[in-house]
């Protein structure tokens, strides 16, 4: 295994690091408050919250599998070479930890505050079904011959590909109700700023190795910072441009009495706000 060449560069790396971690972890927080202010989830996407539980699961078990595990190390060497680094840090590892545990109490929020008439779609439950009983069919094929860091680059594709599609159903229900309102800004800017540590830190650490197998031996890190950014930058623009204080209209159609209970009943009125 290499070691870094420069103090300095090394020092850059882990500040990087821990400050996408700070972004990223600190940046589901904004959404969870706001639900708990209004004691109501209207406005945020249940099918991005669920898909998000599965793009986080599988990130967790890819980046605590490559830096706990000497064996799966041991292939990621000779696949790429003894003098590389592992491309997953501590950092990486909380931050996926944080992530799952966050999601599955925004998870619980939808749960028993008021929802309108919103639900998880046919379509979501039905591609976090097929993602799972693929990776399930994985595992089993990697078994015979020990392929562990082709199983996990597999839930590493996953989380890209989860990725990819979890940030479509609330752009398009910011577009279709035309406002975010209920939908946390906050957190669209801690991310965007953790997807900018993240993809300066890998830079970070090419640079003191002089070799970009950082980037491609990790291409799941290296997508989900960009795919990231992309949809931040779209969400702020529907925020600040197109939606600019705009508020949902909340009708009967949108909202029936009959579906606008919670789960757990609630004393607390609503209250409309961003965070």
């Amino acid at each position: 295994m290499a070691s870094w060449n420069s103090i300095q560069l090394e020092i850059t790396y882990r500040v990087l690091g821990w400050m996408g971690f700070a972004c990223w972890s600190v940046g589901g927080y904004p959404q969870v408050i706001l639900n708990f202010r209004r004691k109501s989830v209207v406005g945020l996407n249940f099918d991005f919250v669920v898909l998000n539980l599965t793009k986080h699961s599988s990130y967790l078990i890819y980046n605590a599998t490559l830096y706990f595990s000497s064996a799966v190390q041991k292939q990621y060497f000779e696949k790429y070479g003894l003098g590389q680094m592992i491309p997953v840090a501590a950092n990486d590892v909380a931050f996926s930890i944080h992530a799952v545990l966050l999601t599955a109490i925004t998870l619980y929020q939808i749960a028993i505050y008021e929802r309108g008439n919103q639900k998880v779609s046919k379509i979501s439950i039905g591609i976090v079904a097929a993602v799972w009983l693929g990776a399930a069919v994985c595992v089993f094929l990697a078994l015979p011959s020990h392929s562990w860091l082709w199983l996990i680059s597999i839930f590493n594709s996953i989380q890209v590909f989860m990725t990819v599609i979890k940030y479509i159903p609330q752009a398009v229900m910011n577009f279709l109700r035309k406002s975010t309102d209920g939908f946390s800004i906050g957190n669209i800017l801690l991310d965007f700023s953790g997807g900018v540590a993240n993809y300066a830190q890998m830079a970070v650490q090419s640079i003191d190795q002089g070799s970009w197998v950082n980037f491609y031996g990790n291409i799941g890190k290296t997508l989900l910072s960009l795919i990231s950014i992309f949809f931040d930058l779209l969400f702020m623009g529907q925020h600040y441009v197109l939606y600019r204080g705009k508020r949902a209209v909340i009708t009967p159609k949108i909202i029936s009495k009959e579906s606008s209970e919670p789960l757990v009943k609630s004393s607390d009125d609503p209250v409309l706000e961003n965070v």
